[in-house]
């Protein structure tokens, strides 16, 4: 608590006893009540405070008196109910004590409320008549921690905060844990009661401190697995005295252990591990370490040469500041200096801890841009300098409006431990683990709804999501062929909008809550039903193995139909055929080796040698349309002889039509061919630079193209050497194509996503 909380609970139980001893005669059970729980109050005993407290208020329930002082006392355990408590006060009675502004700004601040916090600090300031109050610098600071923990709050960082439970945390304070080094033995610090723990029960622990809570002490606990642990035990009585005893680091291959106690208002010492493993008396460090002020938290690098320590010695206020020693040529620690203005302000700085690496100081700070109380804080040594630099803010949630400290790594540094009070805890301290947020890997098929087992491949999945600071993220996969399934790595600990989409049309958008992973190897399942049905059976993707109709290949830089192609002609001619309701579009498609222009040209040859094919198989003409994609559409990257290969193809898209296609006349005796020719350029993969070009086939044919300015929509025009005419217009993945051919035989097609 800070100076000016104390100074102001000091002057308002004075004003509370005058009020207690003028209560009626007829509530006299109230009045000793509130006698006592104010005394008690006022000896810093907040927890005993409070049963009385609730006595006068079951009997009284608008006594602003007792709501007010039992909101105060609420502050150190129960954060929401000191909110409840000292606003309820206020409402009863508007002044029920001369500082109301002032805690109300705290409870406010503490719940994360901070705009109405300061705003309370503000009203309260203004109360302060002398310009030279004190309280006044005491008072811009509280205001000043509001403000950074607005900032701080709305920045937050992707972090996984996780309480370690009810059998290691209590209603009292819990902190300072040192972690042994297979990561299977916690060691801390607990002011729960004595005799809830075994060993620490003895007869010289038996009494309380000033405060009237029971005295800090060492226990230890075993891990079972990766989420639960032993009930603590006494770690040895030999380290527990009939004061405060603190656990600060364990060394030396876990044979030693740093801890503070409470000896000349508070000293560091060192406990040695016997042979037979039982731990010895610990002795303190020398003089140039320990004074008669007080000496907290301390830690030694890994090398043994150094150690870093709090202490209020140099301190004209009695603050604390980190200082370092070295070891001296005798093995002793030699003088202490201090850290410097960097690190050290004039509030207190405590807990230090060095990275394995001596590269990181992590410590906790009431100074520098504080959320409120203390702050995890670290600094960067810079080598050339010689020097550590600018301490930065760990950021929510790690750090949080109320007191943050004692922050150590786990052996393999994937997560770290800190001691914390913040809301959703078991009463005061408790000691977390706190992990950065990984991703995960979420695999799975999309089926349709109507049956649950047909898989859908060609399905766009899009992952919408939001950083824990609101940054927008988003991560997509396709299904592939030809069980629909599909494979994607997303941030995990958050809520998405999955967008479904299929053949660049949206199905639905589904909601998928991911789990909170801490390492990159989790994975889970996700299958997803979507109300999509393919009707005729026409399911479609480039170069997809399931299409009804297979895809042909060529040679590098050649139409010409391999044998292999015949074959596939043959069966998709006889599809269409055998369905005279569904018509085809061939897609010609080249890899990336030639120019944009010369691929287009290509592939339109080979479309149009697929389709003269089908055409003398006997499938009319007015059946199937061409288009060339040139090297826009590729299904693998062009990187490899393989990969160019599976590019160079022809497509062949089924389209629905309304009924049964008429069948055109033959072919002429002499076998000449006309063309339906469609030139389209999808604008989903690399659109078409914007403008007008013409292009003369092989055959003599000449093509018109027209793109709009916006790249969205293309206008093709053909006309054929025997006086075939074609427009085609492509917009959004739709064809809309008339034809007429050399014998004045019309066609029309519409060729529409799924």
């Amino acid at each position: 608590m800070d100076n000016l909380s104390k100074r102001l609970l000091q002057a308002s139980c004075a004003l509370t006893l005058t009020v207690a001893v003028s209560t009626s005669a007829d509530a006299q059970s109230v009045r000793k009540d509130l006698q006592t729980a104010n005394k008690l109050y006022n000896q810093e005993n907040y927890r005993a405070s409070i049963p009385y407290y609730e006595r006068v208020l079951a009997k009284d329930p608008n006594n602003a008196t007792a709501l007010f002082r039992a909101g105060v006392a609420y502050l150190s355990f129960d954060k929401e109910k000191a909110s409840d408590y000292i606003y309820k006060a206020q409402k009863v009675k508007p002044k029920v004590s001369k500082d109301v502004e002032y805690w109300l700004g705290r409870v406010d601040h503490l719940n994360y409320n901070f705009d109405e916090a300061i705003t309370h600090y503000q009203n309260y300031n203004a109360t302060l008549k002398k310009k030279n109050d004190s309280r006044r610098e005491e008072v811009a600071q509280l205001i000043q921690h509001s403000k950074n923990a607005k900032v701080l709050f709305n920045s937050p960082k992707d972090i996984f905060v996780k309480n370690l439970g009810p059998t290691v945390n209590t209603q009292y304070s819990e902190h300072s844990p040192v972690i042994s080094s297979d990561d299977k033995t916690l060691i801390f610090t607990t002011r729960a009661n004595p005799t809830d723990i075994p060993g620490l029960d003895t007869k010289r622990r038996d009494k309380t401190a000033a405060d009237g809570e029971y005295y800090e002490g060492i226990v230890e606990t075993h891990r079972i697995d990766a989420d639960n642990w032993e009930k603590p035990r006494s770690l040895s009585q030999a380290l527990n005295s009939k004061g405060h005893d603190a656990s600060d680091q364990l060394f030396d291959n876990d044979t030693k252990l740093l801890m503070y106690r409470s000896d000349e208002d508070g000293d560091v010492f060192i406990a040695s591990k016997a042979a037979g493993g039982d731990w010895q008396a610990p002795v303190k460090l020398n003089n140039n370490i320990n004074s008669k002020q007080y000496e907290g938290d301390a830690y030694i690098t890994p090398d043994g040469n150094t150690l870093y320590f709090s202490t209020a010695h140099y301190s004209e206020d009695g603050n604390l500041d980190l200082y370092y020693s070295t070891r001296t040529p005798g093995g002793d620690w030699g003088p202490a200096k201090s850290l410097g203005g960097v690190i050290n302000t004039k509030y207190d700085e405590d807990s230090p801890y060095i990275s394995r690496d001596g590269k990181t100081l992590y410590f906790s700070s009431r100074g520098h841009n504080t959320m409120g109380d203390y702050d995890i804080f670290k600094s960067q040594y810079d080598s050339i300098g010689h020097k550590w630099g600018r301490p930065e803010n760990m950021g929510y949630p790690i750090n949080t409006p109320d007191a943050d400290s004692y922050y150590r790594l786990a052996p393999d540094g994937t997560y770290a431990y800190l001691s914390s009070y913040r809301i959703g805890g078991y009463g005061e301290k408790d000691i977390y683990t706190i992990s950065y947020i990984k991703n995960i890997n979420i695999k799975g098929q999309v089926f349709s709804k109507r049956d649950s087992t047909t898989a859908i491949p060609g399905v766009e999945l899009v992952f919408n999501g939001t950083q824990a600071d609101k940054t927008a993220i988003s991560f997509r996969d396709i299904t592939k062929d030809p069980n629909g399934d599909y494979k994607v790595s997303v941030l995990s600990g958050r809520t998405y909008q999955v967008v479904v989409n299929k053949d660049g049309k949206n199905i639905e958008t589904q909601e998928f809550a991911v789990p909170v992973s801490t390492n990159d190897s989790t994975s889970i399942t996700k299958n997803f039903y979507v109300n999509y049905v393919d009707t005729l059976g026409l399911a479609f993707q480039p170069g997809g193995a399931n299409n009804v109709m297979k895809s042909i290949y060529f040679d590098t830089d050649k139409y010409k139909l391999r044998a292999e192609a015949i074959k596939v002609l043959n069966a998709n001619a006889n599809y269409l055929k055998a369905n005279p309701g569904v018509n085809v579009s061939v897609e010609g498609n080249c890899d990336s080796r030639n120019t944009d222009e010369y691929n287009m040209v290509l592939g339109q040859n080979r479309a149009d040698a697929g389709k003269n094919y089908l055409v003398k198989q006997g499938i009319a003409d007015a059946r199937i349309t061409t288009v060339s994609f040139g090297e826009r559409k590729p299904i693998a990257p062009n990187d490899s002889p393989e990969n160019m290969q599976l590019n160079r193809r022809d497509d062949f898209r089924p389209i629905r039509v309304a009924g049964p296609a008429p069948m055109p006349p033959a072919p002429t005796a002499t076998g000449t061919t006309t063309t339906t020719t469609v030139i389209a350029v999808p604008v989903e993969t690399a659109p078409p630079l914007p403008g007008k070009s013409k292009v003369k086939m092989a055959d003599g044919s000449k093509v018109k193209t027209k793109v709009d300015e916006d790249s969205d929509k293309v206008k093709v025009k053909t006309k054929g050497a025997q006086g075939s005419k074609s427009k085609t217009v492509s917009k959004d993945g739709e064809l809309d194509s008339k034809a007429k051919d050399a014998s004045g035989e019309k066609a029309k097609v519409k060729a529409k996503a799924e």
